[in-house]
């Protein structure tokens, strides 16, 4: 019999607010995080906005000689594991043995530390080899993210980092989710984090014109999903880590319950590298089998957290996805981007949307997709423009679309 599976502790390092408290205000109220780039000049480039995560003090989670040899996505993702676990009313100094084995982590990063890696061969590259970090190989690859949260809160359950583009949460929750219904381990730690504000991206995606360059006068109006004039999604940060569980470990230690997640789909259109499919076809059947593993039906979907990218194509497949996906109830079932406030963070996007669905759960509050002044005849669902919306949210699905024709979606259940 498969085991059910938790939402115990959410641990928020976002563009519009560092921890839980203040990214549900910020949530909640529509407040824009993207801003103006502060790491470095950007005034060469034809983009110089992100949503980068202000006034985060790395030096708190990896001191000074440390950070050197480091991503910036490590003392990000340190900070929300450190607050998941926390809520979750686990204290990782006193585990025994026993306890660090029944704890693993699981997570999605889209770019890893390819700002770290970038670093490093601009000092190569400019005769400062010397400088280069002594670690740049086994902290410029992927694999060894995870095993910074394992080393720095003792967890030696397995330590594994999944990583498909725009999708590697959601998709690390999928993993975690069979990991923990088939009784394998427990307990895991969950979640997403990228870091690519960094001068080498930032022009790689200007090349693919993927990016909007009409906004840098007014950073918070330029994620605008939806919005008839959208021209670009606006490149961002952040890490979103979560605590995840068998239901009956979580009761009998007396955990709050967040949410159950309750299904996972994920399918690939094997289409192209970049573009999707106009049918959203596959999309569509990603929410399908989500909803199928979650033994629910289309109206029983409270609130759907939507990929919403700003960009022309992916806006308009997507709404084509959820028509599909969801049928007659389509546009009588609320929707919102969370990345209209706060941009995206590439394979940390999965794990956003996922934080921003609990605060809807919790609060019984719809956070609204801002910036969508002009509505667009392609795009005609109810996307919650503008201000929050009170719903009692019992089943939400949380989609998203990624690079290489890959979709996958999750469906949330309350707890009661």
């Amino acid at each position: 019999m498969k085991r059910r599976v938790v939402i115990t502790g959410m641990g928020v390092v976002s563009p519009n607010g560092i921890g839980n408290e203040a990214f549900c205000r910020a949530a909640l109220s529509g407040v824009s995080g993207v801003r103006r780039i502060t790491r470095f000049d950007a005034s060469d480039l034809p983009v110089q906005i992100a949503g980068e995560v202000a006034n985060f003090d790395e030096l708190a989670w990896v001191d000074t000689h440390e950070r050197k040899h480091l991503s910036r996505s490590v003392p990000m993702v340190l900070a929300a594991s450190s607050e998941a676990l926390q809520q979750a009313g686990i204290e990782h100094a006193k585990l025994t043995l026993s306890q660090q084995r029944e704890i693993g982590v699981v997570l999605g990063t889209g770019g890893g530390a390819q700002d770290f890696s970038e670093e490093n061969y601009r000092l190569y590259f400019n005769g400062k080899a010397k400088q280069a970090s002594l670690f740049s190989i086994p902290s410029g690859t992927m694999g060894t993210m995870s095993s910074e949260i394992s080393m720095r809160f003792g967890l030696r359950g397995m330590s594994h980092v999944i990583t498909t583009g725009c999708t590697s949460s959601t998709d690390a929750f999928g993993y975690a989710l069979r990991e923990i219904q088939f009784g394998f381990i427990p307990t895991l730690l969950v979640g997403g984090v990228d870091t690519p504000i960094a001068p080498g991206i930032m022009k790689g995606f200007a090349l693919m014109r993927i990016m909007t360059q009409s906004w840098n006068h007014a950073p918070e109006r330029a994620s605008r999903p939806f919005s008839a004039d959208r021209d670009g999604f606006v490149l961002a940060e952040g890490a979103w880590m979560f605590v995840l569980e068998d239901l009956e470990r979580a009761r009998a230690r007396g955990a709050r319950i967040l949410a159950e997640v309750a299904g996972y789909g994920s399918t690939c259109e094997a289409f192209h590298r970049v573009r999707l499919q106009e049918c959203g076809e596959e999309p569509a059947r990603a929410i399908q089998m989500a909803l199928e593993d979650a033994e629910i039906r289309p109206h029983d979907v409270s609130y759907v957290n939507l990929h919403g990218t700003s960009t022309q194509l992916n806006d308009r497949i997507e709404t084509k996805a959820l028509k599909i996906a969801l049928g007659d109830v389509a546009h009588a079932t609320p929707m919102s981007s969370l990345k209209s406030q706060i941009g995206h963070p590439q394979g940390a996007s999965g794990a956003a949307g996922i934080a921003a669905t609990l605060v809807a759960m919790i609060h019984q509050q719809i956070p609204p997709t801002i910036n969508r002044e002009k509505p667009d005849p392609d795009c005609d669902l109810d996307y919650v423009p503008e201000e929050g919306r009170k719903v009692a949210v019992e089943h939400a699905v949380c989609n998203c679309i990624a690079f290489g024709s890959k979709n996958s979606a999750l469906v949330l259940r309350k707890v009661i």
